[in-house]
């Protein structure tokens, strides 16, 4: 399954801060803890728009939202959902794999979930963890709790990111040939924000 990379590659930061507008639209499987961390980008309000909302379903559910939805004028259609194994099976995550890919839509998806993207701020992470362990590690690193639905995890972790970014992009170049539903631990939801960054101030 080939990975979709967006349109980071149609356009320079140039043209798009300058003459471009975009509508991000964001579907996420967390109802609180991923749309909280995308709508937390201070992103150039008269350049982008930023719709993240959780739906606290499957991720074909998410994907048939997405696809609902294709026809509201928007730029970038988002999908981000976990493999977490409790939750949800590999039929499942690889179909929903499959029709964002045939739908030309883009994926954000972490295995085993959403906090090893936090967790990647702090330290390069290449052997397989539970969403629990991730969520106990991130709060080493933290030196307090972790709180799941936290509203300030973009403001706590963004100075950081650019770690996190170098640490997925080195994590995802050790699978070949990737193969996401197994990969633990992996993430894309760095090309996402990859794509936000594009349009911070």
């Amino acid at each position: 399954m080939s990975r979709k990379l967006a349109s980071s590659n149609k356009y320079s930061r140039k043209v798009r801060t300058r003459e471009l507008r975009q509508r991000f639209l964001i579907v996420c499987e967390g109802k609180k803890t991923e749309p909280n961390y995308f709508n937390g980008f201070r992103v150039n309000k008269k350049i982008v728009e930023v719709e993240a909302y959780g739906l606290g379903k499957d991720p074909t559910k998410i994907v048939e939202e997405a696809i609902n939805r294709k026809d509201g004028d928007f730029d970038q259609i988002w999908c981000v959902f976990d493999r977490d194994s409790d939750s949800v099976t590999i039929q499942d995550f690889n179909n929903a794999l499959k029709m964002i890919e045939d739908n030309n839509m883009n994926v954000a998806y972490s295995n085993p979930c959403f906090e090893l993207w936090y967790l990647l701020h702090f330290a390069y992470r290449d052997t397989q963890i539970s969403c629990k362990d991730c969520q106990k590690k991130l709060g080493e690193y933290l030196k307090y709790e972790y709180q799941k639905n936290s509203d300030t995890m973009y403001e706590k972790l963004e100075s950081l990111q650019p770690q996190a970014i170098r640490n997925a992009q080195r994590l995802l170049a050790e699978y070949n040939p990737p193969n996401p539903a197994n990969d633990n631990p992996s993430t894309t939801v760095h090309l996402l924000v990859e794509e936000l960054n594009q349009f911070i101030p």
